[in-house]
């Protein structure tokens, strides 16, 4: 697999503070290092390995969750990080909410093991036919 779009973690906070104004919550970050450390794991993986798309940003999603950086929204900004690098490397989403948020929900109780979470979003997900090479210049 060559080298995928990643996410920048500005983003990762415009994601952040955009979803506590349309869902409630608390702003700001708990830990900037744990945030840090979150973004840093899927290209830890990348280097380290040979893992596929859904792999990557199910560590995405697991390591927001699990690191819990910020004060309030945890496990949205999660969600939207993990399926907004799938939608820039080629990848749509596209499972019904309710099954998303069950999953999400299971992903936190370790219902779902972030190796199974990769291959919900797998098979829960469509490949796009648009090019995003020039997200990464």
């Amino acid at each position: 697999m060559k080298e995928p779009i990643w996410i920048n973690p500005k983003l990762v906070l415009l994601f952040h503070e955009q979803l506590i104004v349309e869902h409630g919550g608390q702003a700001g970050i708990r830990d900037q290092g744990l945030l840090k450390a979150a973004m840093a794991r899927p290209e830890q993986i990348f280097s380290n390995g040979e893992p596929d798309l859904f792999d990557l940003a199910a560590a995405y999603t697991s390591e927001i969750i699990r690191n819990h950086p910020f004060i309030d929204g945890n496990k949205r900004t999660a969600f939207l990080v993990g399926a907004h690098f799938l939608e820039i490397n080629g990848q749509n989403l596209i499972a019904p909410e309710a099954e998303t948020t069950q999953a999400i929900l299971d992903l936190v109780t370790k219902k779902l093991s972030e190796e199974d979470f990769a291959i919900w979003l797998m098979e829960n997900s469509k490949k796009k036919n648009l090019n995003y090479e020039w997200f990464s210049k």
